[in-house]
């Protein structure tokens, strides 16, 4: 858990940066810290591992008060990921990772044991990689040996600055997912800058919109984009928010329409004869256990000969998508497949169809869910200025 009390930065020069702020990260929460350039987001984040100190308030980690914790061992309590990632050239990547456990005196062969693992964690296989030095890794990997060595020593705060900003948009994406699958397993309290409202809300569980001198809404974002707190948030996130909101939105079993079904092993004709007494262009086709196996359509079946099975006339299915994936996905499916409608399944098993008109109901549905959000109430501030 991290809590801001009242937090506040002054420079010498006289510049405000950060003036009142309180908020709480809860435990194992991912919260990103979103705004342009001089809004204030990253010197809140170095200032939870002092990196900058506050000029007044307190912030708390674990219910302890920073202020009271040396400044060196407090920040081998917090993991910490930059843009740019700051291995050692001079170490193999097994050793780069391995750099705080050895700095808080774990014995070489735990270090380098723990390092190994949390590679292997990553998608780096230490028997392959761990003997390379960082310019023999592509960005992507170093990134991801910054994250390893970031949850070495097993913190219980994450602090990102702008992690993902110095690969390209394919590779982004791909380390957003394997991060955010890596979050699931380990729950750390995450605190994440970036300038990226898009990354802000596919990775944050909420958002503090930072802007115009202070944050302007904390909320999910799920909120802040179905519901701005201020004329910023609404600007800010982009008059695309009703699209951007499709990625934040997950497929629920209640937005699925049970189709025509036929089985695999059953007869076509009739098959044929049930598609055509209730008007059915169409059928899903699944296997005795509920799974799919693709879809066949009333024209394929109808001149089906005698004894001729529907797995013989059965198309491949192209255009699904996990229940819980997001309205996004399932729209990307229907786009790149030309296709009506995407098939859900729950592992193989498969749950029904989600329409256009369904996808529609969703997000609708969850806009009015997030009506009332939770706007700027939970946030105590008065001002935020400058980086």
């Amino acid at each position: 858990m991290i809590r801001f009390e009242q937090v506040g930065k002054v420079y010498p020069d006289g510049t405000t940066a950060v003036d009142g702020l309180s908020f709480e990260v809860a435990e194992g929460e991912l919260v990103t810290l979103v705004g342009p350039s001089g809004c204030g987001k990253t010197t809140t984040m170095m200032m939870v591992n002092r990196l900058i100190e506050p000029t007044s308030g307190r912030i708390l980690v674990d219910g302890e008060d920073i202020a009271k914790i040396d400044p060196v061992k407090l920040r081998r309590r917090i993991g910490y990921v930059i843009q740019q990632v700051g291995l050692f050239p001079h170490r193999t990547v097994l050793d780069n990772t391995a750099t705080v456990p050895a700095l808080v005196g774990w014995k070489r062969s735990r270090a380098r044991e723990r390092a190994a693992e949390l590679l292997d964690l990553v998608g780096l296989d230490p028997a392959t990689y761990g003997s390379r030095y960082p310019a023999q890794l592509s960005g992507g990997q170093r990134q991801r040996v910054g994250v390893a060595r970031a949850l070495a020593a097993d913190p219980p705060v994450l602090l990102m600055d702008e992690p993902f900003g110095a690969v390209d948009p394919v590779v982004r994406e791909r380390l957003q997912n394997e991060f955010l699958a890596l979050q699931q397993r380990v729950r750390k309290t995450v605190l994440m800058v970036t300038h990226d409202i898009e990354e802000a809300v596919r990775m944050g569980d909420r958002i503090a919109v930072y802007g115009e001198g202070r944050i302007e809404q904390f909320d999910t974002p799920a909120a802040v984009l179905g519901t701005p707190a201020t004329p910023y948030v609404a600007r800010f996130v982009g008059s695309d928010r009703g699209l951007k909101r499709l990625s934040v939105t997950a497929i629920e079993p209640e937005d699925l329409e049970e189709p025509p079904v036929a089985l695999l092993a059953e007869s076509a004709r009739e098959a044929a004869a049930r598609l055509a007494a209730s008007g059915a262009r169409w059928a899903v086709v699944l296997n005795g256990a509920g799974e799919l196996h693709g879809w066949v359509s009333a024209d394929a079946l109808r001149p089906a000969r005698e004894g001729e099975r529907v797995g013989s006339l059965a198309r491949r299915m192209d255009a699904w998508v996990p229940v819980g994936a997001p309205l996004k996905q399932a729209f990307s499916e229907m786009l790149q497949y030309d296709a009506g409608w995407v098939a859900v399944l729950d592992g193989s098993l498969f749950l029904g169809v989600l329409t256009p008109a369904k996808l529609h109901e969703a997000l609708r549905r969850s806009v009015d869910a997030d009506a009332q959000g939770v706007g700027r109430d939970e946030v105590e501030f008065d001002s935020v200025s400058d980086a």
